[in-house]
């Protein structure tokens, strides 16, 4: 590509040579007719000054011969003198034999205008010769003619002279110029293809890119306005990437889903959390119609409410992802520009499910409660009631009363000690005494405790050691109680003359405790929620037993703060394991 003072360069030169060459011609063809009027009116003098001289001796027959040469000799010319007949008198100078064609007709003219003397030029082969004749007056009667010729070589030669002088000075001019002409281009184009390149960076996105401010003028306004506008756009850019950055982070990092579709359909943004909740990819719903990529026939209808009455939608809506039904709170809002040009729509997702869960923990939680609360009140108020009508009389009676009185006390001291101690774990300002454990000594003292249940059952406990010692970090009392729910639980739901199996399984971080019963087993659709409060498997058989419903939910809460794992596997009516999962060095942050 050409450079910008390239072209200019070449357009000055080939104006320049135009110029010259035109004004040379100009100036040849004026030196030619200035240096031919000036030898013709140097001719027409010296013809005159010979004829006066002839005249003035007397007439053609009157003058000296000698001082004809003479003058034709200092005039450098050929003088010839006719009389009124034509012949010729007199001839001197050099003779050139192949002017004849010309002289003879040089004679016809001159005779034949007699009263107009006049000049005229011949060229030859290799000469040039110019004429002028006047004729010759004696007493007022016309003698002769003399006729003066002259070779114009000089001509030539002087006419050769000017063109050797243009173009030598016409070449000094062309140089001076050419260098002085690059030097203004460099010093005034130069930094125009400075500003040029700028520009075309700046376009380019290029922000970084900065011009020189070495002159002063318009031009150096020029390039210290563009590197002000450079600065500008770079300042711009930053707080426009700044804005981006945090727009794009706060946008992926909020809580709730978030999607935009535009004016026709496509979306155009889904966020991190609306990926993470719904299980998809951004290539699977980039630009592409939304209701080809989502399959929730809830969703799309509350888009095309929003497209055909562009109006804001706030609607809560349970959707079924994977094994779990969730609940979001959707609010969708038109996207109006400037004039209520339609731009699109944009949806958020709250997730709400576990507000809902809350909800629906705090309505099991107070249901539970009080019908477990309720169960033993009644009873002792109503045996009480009966010992205090009389019953305490009979002796076998009262005894009776009083042990099912002391049995509901228990039960209700029992819950609402469970009650406690879930409430405690629960506290945010609860914590762990982790200190080395040995879990062999955990486990063997968890099953002294329940030996008891065991045996009315005919239930043998088999417990495998991993060793003799085995050391972990924890709180020994916590994990304690984790064992001996899930044991306790194990008698329970175990039939009479059933086993219990306790074994353990380590690796290089981590210890298992499987604990394997077989009992009634636990359906699959119920594992989910054993760990809920008061949830039972079978009601019946766990009121009998004792159990308050809470046991699994502390066991839940202690793990989760001993950073591990409780594993459930069952078939019903085969019998279920427990896996609790350990490190064997307690997680730090």
């Amino acid at each position: 590509m050409i450079k910008f003072r390239s072209k200019i360069l070449f357009a000055l030169l080939a104006l320049l040579i135009i110029v010259l060459i035109v004004m040379g011609i100009i100036l040849g063809q004026i030196f030619n007719t200035f240096y031919l009027k000036n030898f013709d009116e140097h001719l027409v003098k010296e013809t005159r000054l010979v004829s006066s001289y002839i005249e003035g001796a007397g007439g053609i027959h009157s003058f000296n011969e000698n001082r004809i040469s003479e003058f034709s000799h200092e005039l450098d010319a050929r003088i010839t003198i006719f009389d009124r007949n034509g012949n010729i008198v007199l001839e001197s100078g050099e003779v050139i034999e192949e002017d004849q064609a010309e002289y003879e007709t040089a004679l016809t003219n001159m005779f034949a205008n007699q009263t107009n003397p006049k000049s005229d030029y011949t060229w030859m082969k290799n000469v040039t010769v110019q004429y002028f004749w006047e004729p010759i007056h004696t007493d007022g009667s016309k003698q002769g003619f003399v006729l003066v010729s002259s070779k114009t070589d000089e001509l030539k030669h002087a006419y050769s002279q000017i063109w050797w002088l243009l173009t030598i000075s016409f070449s000094f001019a062309f140089i001076v110029i050419v260098i002085l002409g690059r030097n203004i281009m460099n010093r005034y184009t130069r930094p125009i293809e400075r500003a040029t390149k700028l520009a075309f960076e700046l376009a380019k996105g290029n922000y970084h890119a900065r011009t020189f401010e070495d002159q002063n003028g318009e031009i150096g306004m020029l390039n210290s306005s563009l590197n002000i506008l450079a600065r500008n756009l770079q300042d711009m850019m930053k707080a426009h990437e700044m804005q981006k950055d945090r727009l794009s982070t706060l946008i992926e990092n909020m809580g709730s889903g978030l999607i935009l579709i535009d004016g026709h359909g496509y979306i155009n943004l889904v966020n991190r959390t609306y990926k993470e909740i719904f299980d998809v990819k951004s290539s699977q719903y980039l630009y592409k119609l939304y209701y080809e990529v989502i399959k929730h026939k809830e969703i799309n209808k509350i888009i095309e409410d929003i497209f055909m009455t562009e109006q804001k939608v706030r609607k809560q809506l349970v959707i079924p992802l994977k094994i779990e039904r969730r609940h979001f709170e959707v609010y969708g809002v038109p996207i109006l520009g400037t004039n209520d040009v339609w731009k699109g729509i944009l949806l958020v997702f709250h997730d709400i499910t576990e507000i809902k869960k809350l909800e629906q923990t705090r309505k099991d939680f107070v249901a539970n409660v009080s019908h477990e609360l309720k169960t033993p009140v009644t009873s002792i108020k109503g045996f009480a009631e009966t010992l205090l009508d009389g019953a305490m009389e009979d002796k076998e009676t009262l005894e009776s009363f009083l042990s099912i009185i002391l049995k509901e006390s228990d039960r209700l001291q029992s819950l609402i000690y469970d009650l406690l101690e879930l409430s405690k774990i629960e506290n945010e300002g609860f914590s762990l005494t982790i200190q080395p454990v040995n879990l062999n000594l955990i486990l063997e003292e968890s099953i002294s405790i329940v030996a008891g249940r065991a045996t009315k059952k005919n239930i043998m406990i088999k417990f495998d050691k991993a060793s003799d010692k085995f050391l972990i970090e924890g709180d020994a009392y916590r994990l304690k109680q984790v064992f001996i729910n899930i044991i306790s639980n194990a008698v329970s739901y175990t039939p009479n003359d059933g086993k219990v199996v306790i074994s353990m399984e380590e690796s290089a971080k981590k210890v298992t405790v499987h604990v394997e019963d077989t009992g009634m087993g636990i359906e699959k659709k119920e594992i989910p929620r054993i760990f809920e409060r008061f949830y039972r498997v079978d009601k019946a058989r766990d009121r009998n037993s004792g159990g308050t419903g809470l046991g699994l939910a502390i066991v839940k809460h202690l793990m989760e703060a001993h950073k591990g794992t409780v594993k459930v596997k069952s078939k019903l009516g085969q019998g279920t394991v427990f896996s609790i999962e350990l490190s064997k060095k307690f997680p730090r942050k």
